[in-house]
């Protein structure tokens, strides 16, 4: 590894990490592109590995600080993770049967739909007091189940953490609001996480070196995002639409370069 990718490499957990503290999510569905085609990451394989490891340090960490604030909740992510972490062990092995091309453009197809996505209005209706119980559960489960299945099947085929699949996964399931969807979600994305780098680990997919140096980066980078989105927490909503119009620009650069 040259002094320059060392230096793009932490420049991209720090980009990862700031998009992170800005919106409280996404910044990983940048790693990606950002190790294919910024540090040169040869192998797009190897740079969805290398991205699910430092998804799950990542996801882990952040998942810490929520829990505290009691913004988990605990059984549906359990569910939820279960179905997801069958669907990621699949989902990976499909994506590494893959020609490495081919992934990349159904990658950039999934980045725009991300985006679009990101530009729905959100769901008005909260449930803050849902919980997954005897009583609730023949409600809850028959959703929780097949989504975190699709979820999982997504986030292992594309080596994302998947958060902006599963937090609007979890609020169409359970209605529970965004603040313990985002919180509930981190618990999801750190088990998908590891089942994705696990099974590309396995393969010879991981590039440890770059990985500690993404979740080195993204620490660093999510202090600063998250001091200046205090600063510009009155325009959320303008950085999240301008986020999600990056995420649709560089999905279909990365689809038309992979067709």
């Amino acid at each position: 590894m040259t002094l320059g990718q060392i230096l793009l490499a932490l420049a991209s957990g720090g980009v990862i990490g700031v998009v992170l503290g800005l919106v409280g999510g996404g910044g990983s569905i940048l790693a990606v592109p950002l190790l294919v085609y910024l540090v040169g990451v040869g192998s797009p394989h190897a740079a969805i590995g290398t991205a699910a490891v430092a998804v799950t340090a990542n996801a882990l960490a952040s998942l810490v600080g929520h829990a505290r604030t009691g913004k988990v909740k605990w059984r549906c992510a359990a569910v939820f993770a279960t179905a997801g972490v069958i669907g990621a062990a699949i989902g990976a092995e499909i994506g590494k049967a893959l020609d490495g091309e081919r992934l990349l453009m159904l990658f950039g197809l999934l980045m725009i739909g991300v985006g679009l996505s990101m530009l729905r209005k959100r769901r008005k209706s909260e449930a803050p007091d849902i919980r997954l119980t005897r009583e609730t559960a023949s409600a809850l489960m028959p959703r929780l189940v097949p989504i975190g299945l699709g979820v999982g099947l997504a986030a292992g085929f594309f080596g994302i953490g998947g958060g902006f699949l599963i937090v609007p996964g979890l609020i169409a399931a359970t209605a529970m609001p965004l603040s313990f969807a985002v919180g509930t979600s981190l618990v999801v994305v750190t088990a998908l996480g590891l089942t994705t780098a696990t099974s590309y680990a396995l393969s010879g997919y991981v590039d440890w070196p770059m990985a500690a140096l993404l979740v080195l980066g993204g620490i660093v980078g999510a202090f600063g995002g998250i001091r200046l989105g205090v600063r510009l927490a009155v325009r959320k909503g303008l950085l999240e639409r301008s986020f999600a119009i990056i995420v649709m620009l560089v999905g279909g650069y990365i689809a038309l370069k992979g067709a």
